[in-house]
């Protein structure tokens, strides 16, 4: 088994995540790609095609996971049409044409994964570009399931919540503190409490999941709702 990283202006990044992931057994290898340059992807689906035979003698890929993405704070009223369109090429046009240019070589019975954000079912204040864009594709995600079904292929979507990454420059302790009291788990998550949902959705574990999205966030701003029950006689 072995992965296809991308990366867009972090070369060194991804050649360490290539080399951690050879030094633990596993087949890795990085190419560069902008999401947001859909001119691109022929380019990058025939690269892909090269590789895949070069590297490990196969025509066709296994899955997909769909992850770019960047963060912009900011609320509705300042936010400009250049900051809109930029978070909708990456986040939404990005995966629904990267996708469509990949699925010649997804395997009849592969899986897509889609990650989307907690922040389409909690709305926090300043991210509304974001998760609007991010609530598209989760619901891309039930298209997928419905139009590639015939090919056996999977679609599901995974919303995590507060992870410890550099998304949005990252986290400062004060703000760690505020979203883990937010979190019946009392933590933000690490990457990899996201990474293992992922690899399982992929796996012939999951055969049988498809159209879903499920939320990996720890129990983030849980409600619970409470009524009195009506006492009635009936006769």
């Amino acid at each position: 088994m072995g992965v296809i990283l991308t990366y867009k202006g972090n070369p060194d990044a991804a050649a360490r995540t290539v080399r951690s992931i050879r030094e633990n057994g596993g087949q890795a290898l990085a190419l560069p790609l902008d999401v947001s340059d859909t001119g691109s992807f022929a380019a990058f689906r025939d690269a892909v095609k090269e590789q895949l035979q070069a590297v490990w003698g196969i025509s066709r890929l296994g899955g997909l996971v769909n992850n770019a993405g960047y963060g912009l704070y900011q609320p509705i009223d300042t936010v400009t049409e250049d900051q809109s369109d930029g978070l909708f090429d990456v986040h939404l046009k990005g995966p629904f044409f990267l996708t469509q240019a990949l699925l010649p070589l997804l395997a009849d019975g592969g899986a897509i994964v889609n990650v989307t954000s907690a922040t389409t079912r909690v709305a926090t204040a300043g991210v509304a570009p974001y998760a609007a864009f991010k609530g598209g594709l989760e619901l891309l995600t039930r298209y997928m399931a419905k139009e590639f079904g015939a090919r056996g292929i999977r679609a599901n979507a995974v919303s995590p919540g507060a992870i410890r990454t550099r998304l949005g420059g990252g986290l400062n302790q004060e703000f760690e503190t505020l979203l883990a009291s937010h979190t019946a788990l009392g933590r933000v998550a690490e990457p990899d409490d996201v990474g293992r949902v992922i690899a399982t959705l992929l796996s012939t574990e999951s055969d049988w999941i498809n159209a879903q999205s499920i939320e990996v966030a720890g129990g983030y701003n849980i409600w619970v709702c409470w009524k009195p029950l009506l006492s009635h006689t009936f006769t």
